[in-house]
């Protein structure tokens, strides 16, 4: 029997004793061993840790876990690895050892993430850590290693750098664009799962078993390609990736909440009492907020922030200007490629200039702007493979729809600058021109 194949969790999707049943009605096979690494704290602690944190303050049934999300990735990962271990290129690059590796990096791949990892990453702040260096520590916990160590056919420093993308050999680039590339296991689980959870159908309707029976390798042999059969497949995939960005994970309230969220980390981070901001991260989100709500008595402006988000009482801040790209180049360009401390400098001038035209004092963080980081979120540069002509072309050679998205970049129309305040001054607001005023500060 080929020896992927025999790899205990391969042959579990056919006959297992032990499934753990996730939404929708998907079984996921764990094994003995699995289920020792799903026991661990370092895994339990990922049902503490919520998949989509603030978009939950506009879909109400989006509280799902990255404990139930890196279950999903686990079984995309075995379904990758079913049907790749009957090519022969994949099995001449990869042994039984690295694919064992690579079934850890799947169902792990989520341990250093944090409460509301995301918005706090994107600031970009000194001193804070990716959640893939994070990764790094909880891989080092002690009771992980050991049954990683007695379990397991694997070596731990490979799963490291499967996770963190740090790898050194056309192999293990292959196996890392399995679990991140264009199309990977965790794409395929998170779109689904968050549309489900969010109580939409864009995510839902994705040709799954389609993309899978396409995969193959691209011509380097260092990451995954798809063959011509599964082109529309991928086409679907990129498109509900688009949609998924406009209707939930860059919806205006989602994004009002993330720009309270993010004022309030960076005037915290900032505060003349240091705080131990590793230790607070390894906190589940509930008490992670809990310790921040209580610290923030100590500054006006940080409480009512977090008030307005976790407090029985919502109240999130109202827009006041959008724009997009199109609409507003210059003044998109300008904000978006600003430090997120100069964009923080630039809203207390638009603070001050607001407060001369409306004749009221305005405090520094009743104003909020929100401009989306200069990197693109949706590109899928993957090749696809014609068997006829027995070569590979990129994604977006051979499909009208994946050209026009990567040439006209929709993030230029899905992404906003957005200007959001206090909901008590969206009235006064309505009446001030604020593009206007901040042309004139930038």
């Amino acid at each position: 029997m080929n020896e992927l194949l025999s790899i205990p969790e391969i042959q579990s999707l056919e006959v297992s004793d032990g499934l753990l049943r996730i939404p929708s009605q998907i079984d996921v096979p764990v094994t003995s061993r699995v289920t020792r690494i799903i026991d661990t704290p370092v895994f339990q602690r990922l049902k503490r840790i919520s998949q989509l944190g603030l978009v939950a303050f506009v879909y109400p049934a989006a509280n799902h876990s990255r404990f139930e999300h890196s279950l999903g990735v686990f079984r995309n990962c075995l379904l990758f690895v079913k049907q790749l271990a009957w090519q022969p290129r994949f099995c001449e690059l990869v042994s039984a050892e690295q694919v064992e590796a690579l079934l850890l990096a799947a169902l792990l791949h989520d341990v250093g993430h944090w409460p509301f990892c995301h918005p706090i990453e994107d600031m970009g702040l000194d001193g804070v850590p990716r959640h893939e260096n994070l990764a790094q520590q909880w891989l080092a916990d002690d009771e992980l290693q050991s049954c990683i160590g007695e379990d397991w056919n694997a070596c731990p420093e490979l799963v490291t750098r499967i996770i963190t993308r740090k790898t050194e050999t056309k192999s293990e680039r292959l196996l890392a664009s399995i679990l991140s590339g264009p199309i990977d296991i965790d794409k395929l689980d998170y779109l689904y799962r968050d549309s489900l959870h969010a109580g939409v159908p864009y995510g839902q309707n994705l040709d799954t078993a389609r993309l899978v029976r396409s995969l193959c390798l691209n011509e380097s042999g260092d990451a995954l390609a798809i063959s011509t059969k599964g082109r529309t497949a991928a086409e679907l995939m990129v498109f509900a990736r688009y949609v998924m960005f406009s209707e939930i994970y860059w919806h205006h309230a989602v994004r009002s909440a993330t720009a309270m969220l993010q004022r309030a980390f960076f005037r915290s981070k900032s505060a003349a009492e240091p705080v131990d901001w590793e230790k607070e991260f390894q906190l589940g989100e509930s008490d992670f907020v809990l310790g921040w709500r209580a610290r923030s008595q100590q500054s006006e402006s940080v409480h009512s922030l977090l008030e307005g988000l976790f407090s029985q009482r919502r109240r999130l801040y109202k827009r006041a200007a959008n724009f997009s790209f199109v609409e507003n180049e210059s003044l998109y360009r300008a904000l978006a490629q600003r430090k997120y401390a100069d964009l923080t400098d630039v809203g207390e001038q638009l603070a001050k200039a607001i407060a001369i035209e409306c004749g009221q004092e305005l405090d520094a963080d009743d104003v909020l702007i929100d401009a989306p980081p200069a990197k693109l979120e949706v590109q899928f540069n993957i090749d696809i493979f014609d068997a006829r002509s027995e070569s590979w072309r990129p994604l977006g050679e051979v499909s009208p729809m994946i050209h026009t998205l990567a040439k006209k970049q929709f993030d230029d129309y899905v992404k906003r600058v957005r200007v959001f305040c206090k909901p008590e001054l969206a009235a006064t607001l309505a009446d001030i021109d604020i593009v206007k005023l901040l042309e004139g500060i930038v």
